[in-house]
């Protein structure tokens, strides 16, 4: 039976029957131009920093406008009498997309919002044990691991990710670190690091974890939406997301994920007593959300859905591709994600030997009408981190590796 979340103002309903049914393959350039035609734009530029948040498609606009002239002509004569069951179908439909239970996710305003929450409320460490982190890891993410010395009287241990990475040197780097700290109780890891775009090889690293008794949050900002999995996949049991990337729903839409069997482990937040003990939703206490941006959130599921994780994940590794690896060729070039597609998706960062990636990326802008932005907190230093679109052009990426190939050229 159709619910109040299963309406589709008459917009949407044509963008979305006007689309091609699907892609014949990421560079179907018919059908990634009628992709592009969900998007409205600035031409001003070139906007190859998409890693922020993503851009509503111009069908899951119409909704958002939709809901929040509801909300807001409506109040809480809307909100009063429906909330509970609008959100318990949102959770459902959230889950679904996620491949995990309903009971084990609540949706949150972002990503950061649910890793905090699980840092700090995460509950078996005792004094003395340890907790890792590595130096790709989100930057307020890797100060509230540092923050459990205080709080659980825990070591931090800080380990360096490999630059130019591989699968192996990865996993060798966690497997050397969990032997040489056996205490370690909790590891936090990226599953798409923030600052390279590097696709960490997390089931194999949560796999070890276990090995040496430890449990792994994955901060998952930057995969879902943009690499087809499940969220079981990844073999942790704590897992944050964010649905305003790459889902494409309006921003303040995350979720927080905690496996069944370990909802123990985190502790409700901040004493809350709203939902009971054995209840995820009390293990982070968001307020009052933005009603209008999560009712949105079945509409840009709907959209990626019709458009395909798999085919999404294609395009955009494709985009990626195009620019990357001619690039990697270029003297005075580093790309920070190796040519293995496991280990990569759309999002990749670079560095011009002698150049400073600020000045790189204002070079790019200024010169080149390409944005890109600079991102620090690699061992390495500082990067220049490229993010394309669904909206992004083959020609968006060559134009990106005209500009790296001239500055590369004038550093030398």
């Amino acid at each position: 039976m159709p619910t109040l979340l299963d309406h589709r103002t008459p917009e949407f309903e044509a963008a979305i029957a006007a689309l091609p049914p699907s892609a014949s393959s990421p560079n179907d350039e018919r059908y990634w131009d009628a992709v592009r035609g969900l998007y409205r734009q600035s031409d001003a530029m070139i906007n190859l920093e998409n890693g922020f948040w993503g851009a509503m498609t111009e069908p899951v606009k119409a909704m958002f406008r939709y809901w929040t002239e509801r909300v807001n002509f409506e109040t809480t004569f809307l909100v009063r009498p429906h909330w509970q069951a609008l959100h318990t179908e949102l959770r459902a439909r959230v889950a679904s997309a996620m491949g995990c239970s309903v009971d084990e996710i609540e949706l949150t305003r972002n990503a950061t919002e649910a890793l905090l929450a699980l840092i700090g409320g995460y509950n078996t460490l005792s004094p003395g044990d340890t907790v890792l982190y590595s130096d790709l890891d989100y930057p307020c993410c890797k100060d509230a691991m540092e923050w459990l010395r205080e709080r659980r009287g825990v070591e931090p241990v800080r380990i360096v990710i490999p630059e130019p990475a591989t699968r192996e040197a990865v996993l060798e780097t966690y497997a050397a670190a969990l032997c040489a700290h056996p205490k370690t109780r909790l590891v936090l890891t990226s599953h798409v690091c923030f600052a390279t775009g590097l696709v960490m090889p997390v089931a194999e690293i949560s796999a070890l974890a276990e090995e040496h008794g430890a449990d792994v949050i994955v901060d998952a900002a930057h995969s879902w939406g943009q690499l087809d999995f499940d969220v079981p996949d990844l073999r942790a049991p704590f897992a944050a997301l964010n649905l305003h990337k790459w889902i494409g729903a309006p921003l303040g839409c995350g979720a927080i994920y905690i496996r069944r069997d370990k909802l123990d482990a985190i502790d409700p937040y901040l004493g809350d007593r709203t939902w009971p003990r054995d209840d995820i939703r009390s293990r982070v206490h968001t307020g009052s959300p933005n009603f209008a941006a999560w009712l949105t959130v079945p509409s840009a599921l709907e959209v990626h859905a019709r458009i395909g994780a798999s085919a999404k994940e294609a395009r955009l590794r494709a985009l990626r591709d195009a620019w990357a690896e001619p690039a990697r060729a270029l003297p005075g070039v580093t790309i920070l994600t190796p040519p293995d597609a496991s280990m990569t998706c759309g999002i990749t960062a670079f560095r011009i030997d002698g150049q400073a990636a600020k000045a790189t990326a204002d070079a790019l802008r200024d010169r080149f009408g390409v944005f890109t932005v600079m991102r620090p907190g690699t061992n390495g230093g500082d990067v220049v981190r490229a993010t394309p679109a669904l909206f992004s052009r083959m020609s968006d990426a060559e134009r990106l590796l005209e500009g790296i190939r001239v500055l590369a050229s004038e550093a030398r």
